[in-house]
């Protein structure tokens, strides 16, 4: 996905772990002198500097004329944070592109200089994410589609109502929905700006039929609100939207 820049801001002014230098973001001038020795930057790390010209999600993520000394481009890596304590370094990988975003990287202190850099997320954004939701004891995300969709923007607000919440948001809102109480089993992922929920189970449990297999943990449901303490897998009350968030997003949010 391509990274949501509103969403992105909520992000960082709401998360308690990432430090911004608020009204120090970098000219236009500036940004382009760097990408004159090292290549176009990734668009949310772009957007990074040109708001807030550097700050700390992790060790000190570069301004843009620090970019140009010749240790942070090393092959087809460009280094952009090193973690305090432990030196382990964040880069993207100029070989990894999406949506013009490159997947970020790690390599710790002590690793071999030939093994792989361990795969971290698909963007700048995702970057800045994943450390968020790990804070907020959220892991890689609540399940396997939302923990994909952190890796590249912290949630996603289409021109049709549907918002996807990134981990700045998700936890406040099954709180005030009392979702815990009423679906434990369920967790709440967004909702349509209309009053109805974005919904997708939790953990899987044995079906209730021969299968043997797990409880469907992909596809996403649309549920009133209000709809208080009933199973949301009973016929009728919650309409099936997707089985494949990522690329329903992609195409618009519509209903099947």
């Amino acid at each position: 996905m391509r990274p949501d820049l509103v969403q992105l801001r909520g992000l960082i002014e709401e998360s308690p772990t990432i430090f911004t230098l608020r009204g120090e973001g970098l000219p236009e001038a500036r940004i382009l002198a760097a990408e004159s020795v090292v290549g176009p930057l990734p668009p949310s790390y772009r957007w990074w500097l040109a708001e807030y010209g550097g700050g700390s999600p992790a060790g000190a993520p570069a301004a843009a004329t620090d970019l140009t000394t010749a240790w942070r481009l090393d092959g087809d890596l460009l280094r952009f944070c090193t973690e305090p304590g432990t030196g382990d370094t964040y880069q993207f990988a100029l070989g990894r592109q999406a949506y013009g975003e490159y997947a970020v990287t790690r390599r710790g202190a002590d690793d071999d200089a030939d093994a792989d850099a361990e795969y971290v997320a698909d963007s700048f954004a995702g970057f800045l994410t994943v450390r968020a939701a790990r804070h907020l004891g959220l892991g890689a995300g609540p399940t396997p589609a939302v923990a994909r969709l952190w890796r590249s923007t912290p949630g996603v607000l289409l021109p049709n109502g549907v918002l996807v919440y990134g981990p700045q948001d998700i936890l406040e809102r099954n709180e005030t929905y009392e979702v815990g109480d009423y679906a434990p089993d369920w967790i709440l992922i967004g909702d349509n700006s209309g009053g109805s929920g974005l919904f997708m189970r939790r953990h899987g449990h044995d079906r209730d039929d021969d299968s043997g297999s797990e409880h469907d943990r992909a596809t996403v449901h649309l549920l009133d609100l209000g709809a208080g303490e009933r199973d949301i897998d009973t016929c009728g009350l919650s309409e099936p939207m997707t089985d494949d968030l990522l690329d329903w997003l992609r195409h618009g949010a519509v209903r099947p």
